[in-house]
């Protein structure tokens, strides 16, 4: 599964930092962008087999090693995040996509927390804080550290990736849900403040549970609602939103499973893109 048969001729050369790039999600775009020509940065909280597998897959999609980086950066830590982002310039140039991946799930709560979900205040201090701290914070913090340098050349996309908003309110999903849209707001509020300054801000989602390591493993792994999306659905439109075709589309959030791709990109686009609204409501 990958973008369809559109071209993106500006993504040869272009340098993409991918939080969480060792496994599923992640590694998923990371390896479409590396195939399309980028230049391919990803992080790991820590050096593992798994950084090193995904090191080595991006070398082979991308045909060498001289377009890919693997970094160790906790994206909780603020300054390991100005470190990756110091090294992915010092190795590639400049930075032109942030794609904020990084996340830790329920898991860190409970193995069982899709079949018996856990009540919020029987959560540990510290396992919450933990969520929040990667999967709002990181997100910051990377975001903080890339910003001025796409801002200085005049260019720049940052991609936050989120998840379904029936997730966020699910009953026994704190802190997870909310902490995805918490970075919906902040996406939000950053494609404001990026107004005019050549520096896109859009949310990126697969549309449902995906099978990745955020669902425990074993023959009833699948989401609330019964489905599980392959995680290489997260390449259908990786492309498009890291291309030049992009360029100006801010503010907006866009679901892998609305895209389709028999549609030119731009079709495509607009029918994955969910409705703009005015005031978002919550409650």
């Amino acid at each position: 599964m990958s973008g369809g048969g559109a071209v993106y001729p500006s993504l040869p050369g272009r340098v993409v930092l991918v939080t969480g790039g060792t496994r599923g999600l992640g590694l998923e775009m990371a390896l479409e962008l590396a195939k399309a020509g980028c230049s391919v940065a990803i992080t790991g909280s820590r050096a593992s087999p798994a950084l090193n597998a995904a090191r080595a897959a991006l070398e082979a999609a991308s045909g060498g090693s001289d377009k890919v980086l693997a970094l160790v950066a906790d994206a909780a830590d603020d300054e390991a995040c100005q470190k990756a982002v110091a090294e992915t310039i010092a190795t590639f140039g400049r930075i032109d996509v942030l794609i904020n991946n990084a996340g830790i799930g329920m898991r860190l709560i409970s193995e069982t927390f899709n079949t018996e979900p856990v009540k919020f205040w029987q959560i540990e201090p510290q396992h919450w804080a933990a969520i929040i701290a990667t999967n709002v914070n990181g997100a910051f913090n990377m975001a903080r550290a890339a910003v001025p340098h796409m801002i200085a050349q005049g260019f720049g996309k940052v991609i936050n990736i989120s998840t379904s908003d029936q997730t966020m309110v699910r009953k026994g999903y704190a802190p997870y849900g909310p902490s995805k849209a918490a970075l919906e707001a902040a996406s939000r509020v950053w494609a404001q403040d990026l107004a005019g300054t050549g520096v896109d801000v859009n949310v990126y989602l697969p549309g449902g549970a995906a099978d990745t390591g955020l669902l425990p493993d074993g023959p009833g792994k699948k989401g609330a609602d019964g489905n599980l999306l392959p995680a290489a659905i997260m390449r259908r439109a990786i492309r498009w939103l890291c291309d030049d075709a992009s360029n100006g589309e801010t503010g907006g959030r866009y679901i892998a499973r609305l895209w389709d791709e028999t549609l030119p990109p731009d079709a495509a686009a607009a029918a994955a893109r969910s409705p703009s609204t005015p005031k978002p409501a919550i409650m």
